[in-house]
């Protein structure tokens, strides 16, 4: 495990960015208790929260690593019951962070529809609309499945009766766009709850223009 050795300061700083936005969940309220769960990558590691242990509690010597086949390569922990969804998306896209949330709002929303509209120009930083993946019992290969078809040119979408599941290439960008999707979620129940009107959407024309003033958008 030489690139283990050689990789020793970005996996730690990587750990200590994860366990801070771990624990932002639940300020947040985008968790309760041990849901939820969060990971990012590091070379061919995956640094990961483990299974029933409360965020505040996870120290630096807690760092729990597996590898791309979900072999634990650092730690004593018990990973996430979710690292099947966590290792689909690291083997099927370029993500470097995976955020999974029972964001309140976002939950609802994958009990009502099919797929999140798009309520808010900034779906176009999702990929487009939201999809809702179809039910299936958590921490199975089944749920990881429907996730990765629900994400197809996505980097967020909904788990039926579940929650939510986005990706990025930073963990600062899979946990803003987290936040992100749990508030257009609650603007669209919040809309769609007038009686007697439906909410307005966007065309796909406009996500597209969105998209493309978001690829330079902030400071340099």
């Amino acid at each position: 495990m030489n690139w283990w050795r050689r990789d020793s300061d970005e996996r730690h700083e990587a750990w200590q960015e994860l366990l801070a936005r771990a624990r932002q969940t639940v300020t947040d309220g985008l968790v309760v208790g041990t849901s939820g769960n969060l990971s990012v990558r590091v070379g061919d590691a995956v640094l990961v929260t483990p299974s029933g242990v409360p965020y505040d509690r996870l120290r630096a010597r807690d760092l729990l690593a597996v590898d791309l086949a979900g072999r634990r390569i650092a730690g004593s922990l018990t990973p996430t019951s979710e690292l099947p969804m966590h290792l689909a998306v690291y083997r099927t896209t370029q993500a470097r962070a995976v955020v999974h949330t029972h964001a309140v709002h976002a939950t609802a929303v994958s009990t009502l529809v099919d797929e999140l509209p798009a309520v808010h120009y900034m779906t176009a930083a999702l990929g487009g609309p939201v999809r809702v993946a179809p039910y299936a019992t958590y921490g199975s290969d089944e749920l990881a499945a429907h996730m990765l078809t629900a994400l197809r040119d996505r980097s967020g979408c909904l788990l039926r009766n579940h929650g939510t599941v986005v990706h990025g290439s930073s963990l600062r960008q899979a946990y803003d766009n987290t936040a992100q999707l749990e508030w257009m979620c609650r603007v669209w129940l919040v809309a769609a709850s007038v009686p007697g009107h439906t909410p307005a959407l966007l065309p796909p024309e406009e996500l597209a223009r969105v998209a493309e003033r978001l690829r330079g958008y902030g400071q340099r």
